[in-house]
This record gives structure tokens, sequence and C-alpha cells, in this order.
């Protein structure tokens, strides 16, 4: 069986909960779905916690907005409060946001991705983002990073217009006018000369996903080299969403502890072996290219340093990949 659940406080809900892989419980029972009602386009249905704000369809997308309620969540619950971007049938969260909140931290993965900009090349300060959904990582590298500008890539222009109506996008490139660029195309054909970023950037941030699960091109190594070689500078690095256990794939066969291990081989047949780490946030695992902070004392030092406070303890979380 097949099942969506959103955790609720009564759970002793866990701190890191990842947007592209929560599930979502109701309040009193939990709801399971066969799992092939999962691999069907019938999307699932949400949970008393969540309050439907928009549902849009695009020849990409089933695009749902939900709010999860300050009260009906459980007090002092991560996610109380938080506005949800749900796409693909099975209601996978791409992207969160908390609308009443200063801070553009959501303790999920997308955090770690706002840890990258101090690894960047001083000769490449900007930072694209292979798969942008509503800009949660992008809003938070903006934020604690005033000297690095960000490009995004999303195929579906559905998601960046209700980006733009239901999280703050349009106020976002309003007031970095001059260090966010969004591209609305297929991110697997960007290249960094084509957006006039010469020498490519400093660091790449990429979360792929279609029909619930990680892009199946993400587990071939001449797509990681493809990216390499056209986007990122000498020097610079490449972060990116595996996915992992809980990710439910509307396709059968394409488990998410299955697809991350060969998203993570084909990293590491394209990087080097020695040249991959990994770390699990509640099941949602981010590989990072380039030696391995975690044997390099000092480097994740100075690593800490240049990090708000708020993201330091992710760098004591990464590991070498065995795979």
């Amino acid at each position: 069986m097949a099942m969506i659940t959103l955790p609720v406080a009564a759970h002793a809900p866990s701190p890191w909960l990842p947007p592209s892989i929560l599930r979502l419980r109701s309040t009193s029972t939990t709801t399971t779905i066969p799992a092939a009602a999962a691999r069907s386009s019938a999307p699932h249905p949400l949970p008393d916690e969540l309050h439907l704000v928009a549902d849009i369809r695009s020849p990409h997308n089933h695009i749902r907005v939900a709010d999860v309620s300050r009260t009906a969540a459980g007090a002092g619950h991560p996610l109380a409060g938080a506005r949800l971007l749900l796409l693909d049938a099975p209601g996978n969260i791409h992207s969160l946001s908390f609308p009443r909140s200063p801070c553009p931290l959501t303790s999920t993965y997308l955090d770690v991705f706002a840890t990258l900009p101090p690894l960047l090349p001083a000769s490449a300060s900007s930072l694209a983002v292979l798969g942008f959904g509503a800009g949660s990582a992008a809003r938070a590298v903006l934020h604690f990073f005033p000297d690095i500008s960000v490009h995004g890539w999303e195929i579906d222009p559905a998601v960046v217009s209700a980006s733009r109506d239901f999280f703050g996008l349009a106020e976002l490139e309003a007031e970095h006018a001059a260090r966010l660029s969004i591209h609305v195309g297929d991110a697997l054909e960007a290249s960094a000369d084509a957006v006039a970023v010469p020498g490519g950037f400093g660091g790449v941030l990429v979360d792929l996903f279609a029909g619930g699960s990680v892009l199946p091109e993400l587990q071939e190594m001449d797509t990681w080299r493809r990216i390499g070689r056209r986007m990122v500078a000498p020097g610079g690095g490449v972060m990116v969403n595996c996915g992992g256990p809980c990710v439910e794939a509307e396709e059968e066969g394409r488990g998410g502890e299955a697809v991350k291990d060969a998203t993570l081989r084909a990293l590491t047949a394209a990087f080097g072996h020695g040249m991959v780490s990994v770390m699990d946030v509640d099941e949602s695992w981010v590989a990072m290219t380039g030696p391995a902070v975690s044997s390099a004392p000092e480097e994740a030092a100075a690593w800490k340093a240049k990090l708000p406070p708020e993201l330091r303890r992710y760098v004591d979380m990464w590991r070498p990949c065995l795979l």
C-alpha cells in the first residue's frame, strides 16, 4: 500500500521534513491509497490539515497550492502555517514557504542548498537552480548572501505563474531584479553561455522531479558530465536532491530508494570516486560534488564561519558516498 502522511504534533514531529517527499496524514486517521492508484493520474485527496488555495492543470503538472492550518496541524508542528506547492498526482511537495515569517528557512533539505554559496570560487559568484519551483532555495540564498546572483530554470510556465501569484515570487523578483533571473525551459538543456554567464556558474543546485520521481536522465552519467561541462565553472560544484525512500512515484518500478542509489552511482561515475558526499535529511538525500569536507576539519570550520548560525549544523552532516 502506498501512503501519504503529514505527521501531526501528537506524533512528536521531526524538526526536518523534506518538502519533495512530505506525506500527508489527517488528524484522526491515516489515509492509505493503493499503489496502483498512486501510479495513476488521479490526484490524491488532501487531508483535513490542508486548505486548498489553487488547483491548476498544465501540460506538465497538476499544480495545487495549499496552506497548512496553524491549528489543525498541531501546536508547534514545523509546518504549521506553511504554504505548500504540490505537484504530481501523489501531491509531492516541491516548494514551501512561511508567509508570516521574515525568515526564508524551511527546516527541510532546501536549507542545505543555501549552504553552497561560501564554497563558490571567487571568480564565479553566480548560482544556478535547475528545478526552480516556487523559489524556496533561491529565496534563502538571496537573503543570506547579498553578493550572489541566481539563475533559475523551470520547465513549466504555469508553476512560475502560480509562484508569482501565491508564493511572493513577483515581489522577490522586484526586490532582487539585478540578482535573480528566471528562465522558462528545459533545465537539462541549459547552459551558462546562453544566459551570459561566461566561464560558468560557481555552483549548480539540482532539484528535478517529474511524476513524483527524480528525472530518469539524472541516473545517467552522461547527463551529469553535460551539466558539468555546460554549467559549472572551474572549481565549482553541484548539489543535488537525490530523493529517497519516501518519495512517492507515479510510475511502478521508480521507488525512491532505488532511484536515489542510481542517481548517486551516476554522479560518482561522472565526478569520480571520493568526489561525492551525501547527507540524509529525514530520508531526503542530498549529494554534493567535490572533495569530502568530512575529512578536512579546517575546510569545514572555514565553511561554517561563512554561514549564518542557522545553517552551520549542516556542515557536520556530510559523509562520503560509498556507492
